[in-house]
């Protein structure tokens, strides 16, 4: 499996279009939990995320929020601000546009029923997967935001504190930082979380939501 942990201006400026960090001097960082709302791990992550009063951004997928509303509620409950990760996760490049699209439009249906209207519209693609054509037509409704750091939480041969170290190597004002509330990385999320969370405290480094 490749991947790289930092998405280092070599990579970002391919995409300009697309939001990789937030330009700012303060010691500012952005939680994103991609992939739930799942039973357990999504309540971990909140408890966690409480513990040191942070903010963060989950990028949802429809089908569990259809699947676990409670828990998407709660995270709404939480203060955290919410995206779309499509109804299915879907790669965008595997599929056709029109599906593709249509896909994400169900994910906004399935949040649209817990949230006020005109509230702010955030779409990251699953695997970080989607073509220019699907972009262009994203970009009039979505900010499309993608990633500073990728933990590789996901990553079932990655060793957790492995994954923690290379987490807070590249820690940087306005990073965007990417972790799964999936139980796939649930053996890697709960090593790192918690000490990532103290690290942050400890360098000074506050939480917000995108």
């Amino acid at each position: 499996m490749f991947y790289t942990h930092y998405a280092g201006k070599w990579v970002t400026s391919f995409f300009p279009r697309f939001t990789w960090r937030k330009e700012t001097t303060e010691k500012v960082v952005y939680l994103t939990f991609d992939d739930g709302p799942v039973p357990q791990v999504t309540d971990f992550v909140l408890a966690q995320l409480a513990q040191y009063q942070a903010e963060a951004t989950f990028f949802c997928v429809g089908d569990n929020i259809n699947k676990y509303p409670t828990i998407f509620q709660k995270i709404l409950a939480a203060g955290h601000q919410v995206g779309n990760h499509t109804q299915n996760h879907l790669n965008g490049w595997k599929n056709e546009d029109a599906l593709f699209l249509e896909n994400i439009a169900q994910c906004q249906t399935a949040m649209d029923n817990f949230l006020p209207p005109h509230h702010k519209k955030l779409f990251r693609p699953p695997y970080g997967k989607l073509t220019t054509k699907q972009a262009d037509q994203l970009l009039t409704d979505y900010e499309i935001v993608m990633w500073t750091i990728l933990s590789g939480d996901f990553d079932t041969l990655l060793d957790p504190q492995k994954c923690l170290e290379k987490t807070m190597e590249y820690t940087e004002n306005g990073a965007i930082v990417v972790f799964h509330d999936s139980v796939k990385a649930a053996p890697n999320l709960y090593f790192v979380l918690p000490r990532y969370l103290e690290f942050l405290a400890r360098e000074g480094y506050i939480c917000k939501r995108l």
